[in-house]
């Protein structure tokens, strides 16, 4: 059995899923204030994020290597539910999920984490730098290592 496996940093792929454009313009403000050189794309919703993971979005893409932070409370598809799909797809199951969400509810951080996510992160926590939040990406892949 053969693994892929990450040489460079900026082979790994960021998936944003949030409906929040603010919350959407922080991130991508933090990504280029703390030189993060992964590749970056946005989603609104757990549904497109399927569709972009799956290959099936008309304009957007994403490498086999990749890293997604999540909303929770989103419209047409929510965090939750895209967690649901995604580990039920065998293509997909294995996707790095970080939540990041404005959720504190243990209800939330309990679903979340039987959904077999890599972290929970809470917005406010995170402060209007993000370098954090930024830090944390830069660290995962040079650390750990997934099929």
């Amino acid at each position: 059995m053969s693994h892929a496996t990450v040489s460079s940093l900026d082979e790994v792929h960021i998936l944003l899923v949030e409906d929040n454009e603010i919350d959407v313009m922080a991130f991508q403000r933090g990504i280029k204030k703390n030189d993060v050189p992964n590749p970056l794309t946005v989603a609104e919703n757990g549904q497109e994020a399927l569709d972009i993971l799956r290959g099936e979005h008309p304009d957007k893409s994403i490498g086999p290597h990749r890293m997604v932070f999540l909303d929770l409370n989103m419209p047409i598809m929510t965090g939750v539910e895209f967690l649901e799909e995604i580990r039920r797809d065998p293509e997909l199951c294995s996707t790095v999920v970080f939540v990041l969400t404005t959720s504190d509810h243990e209800v939330d951080l309990v679903a979340a984490y039987k959904k077999n996510v890599a972290g929970y992160i809470l917005k406010s926590r995170v402060g209007d730098a993000c370098r954090n939040l930024h830090d944390l990406i830069r660290s995962y892949w040079r650390i750990v290592v997934i099929p």
